[in-house]
């Protein structure tokens, strides 16, 4: 078993031919480039027994703030600083959109920065958010290219991880045609067709607060060979360390 943000999972996944890339602060993120298929590999994934795609929601989830309620893009010049690391290493720990701040979840970061030092073999990440407006996509796409995971390389930077450069079909944020509020309807199809990755090798954290969409895509996509859906987590306090 595997522990992500505290959940203990056994779960399948899929594999990854590490290199690496410089970016912002010449910090070096950890790649893996993985061509999405009609069948993905996911066998350095089932042989870690890791899931290969974690799916994460971002509003009250995989950070603090809902951005349906806030009403101004990240201040990109403005970012708060702070320490990232245990060993107290200083990057950007808060987003500020107006007077609020967007911070990762402590179990967030916690994982992400598992997941950028190659903890979790052949799995990739993955975002599924309902984001309600093209005003809070474009806010929580901001702090997605602002918040670091450690210092110099941001959240957007690690979700990309194992895939293609400028592919973003792991994300799939805000309910604008095609997309809609039903994650089960939507979101989670088009992950899969993206990635390539089957349901039933996913594993999804949402707060669940303003619907049960764990329940929903637990229920509504299964594969039909396994007759299994996505591992579901609910969050209702966010991702936080167990």
């Amino acid at each position: 078993a595997v522990s992500v943000c505290g959940a203990f999972v056994a779960h399948p996944a899929r594999p990854r031919a590490t290199s690496g890339r410089r970016v912002r602060g010449g910090a070096r993120v950890r790649s893996s480039v993985v061509m999405a298929s009609s069948a993905a590999d996911t066998s350095v994934a089932d042989e870690a027994r890791v899931p290969a795609l974690a799916v994460f929601d971002l509003d009250a989830c995989l950070w603090n703030q809902e951005m349906f309620q806030l009403r101004v893009l990240v201040d990109r010049e403005n970012p708060v600083m702070g320490p990232l690391t245990p060993g107290g290493d200083v990057g950007v720990v808060g987003a500020r959109s107006g007077g609020d701040i967007i911070k990762l979840h402590p179990g967030a970061l916690h994982a992400l920065q598992r997941f950028h030092a190659g903890d979790y073999p052949g799995m990739r990440c993955a975002a599924a958010s309902s984001a309600d407006t093209p005003l809070a996509v474009s806010i929580g796409r901001s702090a997605l290219d602002l918040l670091e995971v450690v210092p110099g390389v941001t959240v957007r930077e690690v979700l990309a991880m194992g895939f293609e450069e400028g592919f973003e079909g792991n994300l799939q944020i805000g309910r604008t045609p095609p997309l809609s509020s039903n994650k089960a309807q939507t979101h989670f199809p088009f992950l899969k067709r993206e990635t390539a990755i089957p349901f039933d090798k996913m594993l999804f954290f949402d707060d669940c607060n303003w619907g049960d969409h764990c329940a929903a895509v637990a229920n509504g996509c299964r594969e039909k060979a396994s007759g299994l859906g996505p591992v579901t987590v609910r969050t209702p306090r966010g991702l936080q360390v167990a």
